[in-house]
């Protein structure tokens, strides 16, 4: 069964979806079944991936990797998203762009933040 709020994608065209609604029946995407993406939270390579959060004062800043990340046209950060109950905050990116996000969010209730990628899969702050 899939859950809320998980990403799948597809091995062939890479299309990446997020659940909205539960249910015990697979996704498929050009005729395949597609495989969950299973967040990292430990960074072992030379880029760093995991999702950094500031509280600033109107909500929460998120950066990605303890470095700025690679923003280029084959390897770039697609999206950023934070979670806080049913609430879901997320800004897309493109090359060129900075991969830092903010969202007024309260921070006071326990968020969880993910970041996109396009090489490197899902990441997820610790």
């Amino acid at each position: 069964m899939n859950q809320k709020n998980q990403n799948y994608r597809c091995s062939l065209c890479g299309q990446v979806v997020e659940v909205l609604h539960p249910t015990d029946s697979a996704l498929m995407c050009c005729g395949r079944e597609m495989y969950l993406l299973v967040e990292n939270s430990v960074d072992a390579s030379t880029e760093k991936h995991v999702p950094i959060v500031e509280k600033i004062d109107n909500g929460v800043r998120i950066s990605v990797g303890s470095v700025p990340h690679p923003m280029e046209e084959n390897h770039f950060i697609e999206w950023i998203e934070a979670v806080e109950g049913d609430l879901v905050f997320r800004q897309n990116f493109k090359p060129g762009d900075r991969a830092i996000a903010e969202f007024p969010i309260s921070g006071e209730s326990e968020i969880t933040v993910r970041a996109y990628c396009n090489l490197h899969g899902l990441w997820k702050s610790a």
